[in-house]
């Protein structure tokens, strides 16, 4: 069998043993860093792969996030119904931002995506949209339980396990359907335009549709992220959505790695347990703590954890 096969089945073993090694806030700390993963591998596939600078991300999360919570809260939905859902509706929201993106390249692109992400929040809290997002208050939606033939087949799960596993399944699902996509025709057509555009062009590439799908595509994966973040927090707010969350986003696949699809685990894994460590170090200056550690992990890892990775792994195997 394949040494990486066998590698990646003792990575997920582990992953789902997990849960039950763990105390319940750490299984929720854990869940939220893998709903960070499906976000930032949605971001890398368009910056790092694709060369598209997004500083708005964070409004797709939202859109994904608030998706979720008003179906659950106002049509009584299924929770599980509403991830592909708010998916769907990201992905086309993505598409159509992606249309006019289009005449922007670079810092241009960037700060249009900017003012996407400064917008949101602002928008969520609108009095005519009120009635369904809940204006400044946000909603607050319940935490589902583990479904009933789980327990008769005697499994016995908390809530926040069950939610790891639901978060871990739509993590695999759509980390094998990135990889597929990058690693076939489509993938290459997104790395060339981003390395020799003009060769792209003059090779077949259509670079139009290529860029307005990856934006899509890419929006898509946040969106699902959103969702499912909003199921395991069971609360959405327009502050909580902030164009910070964008900026978290960015520094996520940056230093887990660009271009990496493992990456998006490791900068996942940064941005949800070193603002903790930080605060734990310091109370006084969590912030300054925070920015010493992206220092020092930019100084020692200029291709990220998945550069490191790389290199270590290759050294190894000479």
């Amino acid at each position: 069998m394949n040494r990486r096969l066998v590698l990646l089945l003792a990575l997920i073993a582990l992953a789902c043993a997990l849960p039950f090694m763990l105390a319940n806030y750490r299984v929720f700390q854990l869940t939220l860093a893998l709903v960070y993963a499906i976000a930032l591998l949605g971001l890398n596939m368009l910056t790092g792969y694709n060369g598209q600078i997004s500083l708005g991300h964070g409004a797709f999360y939202a859109i994904g996030a608030y998706t979720a919570a008003i179906l659950m809260d106002k049509a009584g939905m299924h929770y599980a119904l509403t991830v592909p859902i708010a998916g769907l509706v990201c992905g086309i929201a993505g598409f159509l931002f992606g249309l006019p993106a289009l005449r922007l390249e670079g810092l241009y692109l960037s700060l249009a995506t900017f003012a996407l992400g400064v917008v949101m929040p602002q928008l969520l809290k609108y009095k005519a949209l009120e009635h369904w997002t809940g204006g400044a208050m946000g909603i607050t939606i319940d935490k589902p339980n583990p479904p009933d033939w789980l327990l008769a087949a005697g499994v016995e799960l908390s809530q926040d396990q069950w939610l790891y596993f639901v978060v871990l399944a739509w993590l695999l699902l759509l980390f094998w359907l990135g990889a597929n996509l990058l690693d076939g025709r489509i993938g290459r057509a997104m790395v060339a335009i981003r390395d020799q555009p003009i060769a792209a062009r003059a090779m077949g590439v259509d670079t139009a549709r290529v860029k307005t799908m990856t934006f899509g595509v890419s929006a898509l994966y946040t969106g699902i992220a959103g969702a499912l973040g909003a199921i395991v927090v069971q609360f959405v707010a327009p502050d909580s959505f902030s164009v910070f969350l964008s900026i978290t986003l960015l520094v996520g696949i940056v230093v887990g790695g660009l271009a990496s699809i493992p990456g998006a685990i490791y900068g996942a894994l940064f941005i949800q347990f070193v603002p903790n460590l930080a605060d734990q170090i310091s109370k006084a200056a969590p912030w300054a703590i925070y920015g010493v550690m992206l220092i020092v992990f930019m100084v020692l890892m200029p291709g990220g954890v998945a550069g490191l990775v790389r290199a270590a792994l290759a050294r190894f195997h000479r």
